[in-house]
């Protein structure tokens, strides 16, 4: 039987890596943080699905938008410094959101809203790619690599629940106003857990080409790429149908469980059976969402979904590095990055833009988990264990 051999642990006394970690788990938090806030303001303020929904996908374009150029930005510049000034510029575009509703009509508001969601989207995107694919990287000797791949996405899985979790209890008690004043804090504390790790400087190489898919996006993952945006569209979906801090927590309880399961369960599995068995979780969990509603249901269910998020994005991330050639860790990292941030986004725009509606976004979830596990089963599995090269 194939195994899955799924590294589980990292050297605890590598303080830059910890420092990076916590680092990234507040950048993406803070990204986090504004998915509760920007519809709930939004729909205070009278705005239409639609509006709200292309708010939110906005994002998801502008992750793409400085990729191509990230290879020549760390060459040419201070790695770490390029990092810095994104999260700075997310720290100015996150603090332009506060005063758009003040400065505008409704109907130019819109506007405001998906070019700032933008810009954010595109500083977002170079910041996490150089610290993926670069920063993180650089801390680790080349043994260490995938087992610090695999524990510094767990940090980010993490920010996944306690992002929306705090803005829903700040935006309850204390308004939108500090849901963005906490999203810049920690965006402004990762700067500074950045500034406290060390980089050697780097002569720049001979050649440096302006735009390269180096770090950015890696061609031979495409078909590992589609499913990884078919998963988190998924999740966008479910996203868009709830407020209630109790799902979130609980998306905690089933991250928790996916790490036992990884180490005991699945450490000699099947290569597919992660993936399968997070794809029929979430789709149990969907199901019970979309057929019954009780307090029961409203504890299980998240935590299935995230159980079976977790499973799915701890093997799809070593898939991406196990399809990657040599030199091509970083780019593997910013692939998953990209899917993962693109299919969220993505769901987030179809649920609160297209189906406005809770009920119709969870039959829609539930029927492209159907057309996931599938695709994945039938197509992209196959086809990567042909294509692996390590």
């Amino acid at each position: 039987m194939d195994t899955q051999n799924t590294p589980i642990h990292i050297r605890l006394w590598n303080k830059d890596f910890w420092l990076l970690s916590i680092a990234h788990l507040l950048l993406i938090t803070s990204m986090y943080i504004l998915i509760p806030a920007i519809p709930a303001r939004m729909q205070a303020h009278g705005y239409s699905g639609m509006e709200t929904g292309l708010a939110m996908g906005a994002m998801g374009i502008g992750i793409f938008l400085f990729g191509g150029f990230v290879s020549y930005l760390i060459k040419a510049h201070s790695r770490n410094r390029v990092c810095q000034y994104s999260i700075l510029c997310i720290i100015a575009c996150i603090a332009c959101l506060y005063y758009i509703d003040s400065i505008a009509t409704q109907a130019s508001s819109v506007r405001y809203y998906f070019i700032i969601r933008l810009l954010m989207g595109a500083f977002y995107g170079l910041a996490e790619i150089t610290l993926m694919s670069t920063l993180i990287i650089d801390t680790c000797e080349s043994f260490q690599r995938t087992e610090a791949n695999y524990s510094f996405s767990w940090f980010g899985r993490l920010a996944l629940a306690l992002g929306p979790l705090a803005s829903i209890l700040i935006y309850r008690s204390m308004g939108y106003a500090n849901d963005l004043l906490m999203a810049c804090s920690c965006a402004f504390a990762a700067i500074i857990l950045i500034s406290s790790v060390h980089f050697t400087p780097k002569a720049p190489g001979e050649i440096l080409k302006i735009f390269s898919l180096d770090r950015f996006f890696l061609p031979q993952g495409f078909l590992l790429f589609i499913s990884t945006v078919l998963v988190t569209t998924i999740l966008g979906l479910v996203f868009s149908t709830t407020k209630d801090p109790v799902f979130y927590a609980m998306l905690i309880t089933g991250f928790f469980f996916s790490f036992l399961a990884e180490k005991y369960a699945f450490a000699n599995a099947d290569l597919k059976s992660e993936a399968l068995t997070g794809l029929i979780c979430i789709g149990t969990a969907i199901l019970l969402l979309i057929t019954r509603y009780d307090i029961i249901v409203n504890k299980l269910a998240p935590a299935l979904i995230g159980f079976g998020i977790s499973l799915i994005g701890s093997r799809f991330l070593l898939f991406f590095v196990k399809l990657s050639k040599h030199c091509q860790r970083g780019t593997s990292q910013s692939s998953y990055f990209l899917g993962w941030e693109a299919g969220l986004s993505l769901g987030l725009f179809l649920g609160y833009g297209i189906l406005s509606d809770g009920n119709k976004a969870l039959i829609v979830a539930f029927v492209l988990t159907i057309v996931t596990l599938f695709f994945y089963n039938f197509i992209v599995h196959p086809w990567y264990m042909k294509h692996k090269n390590r």
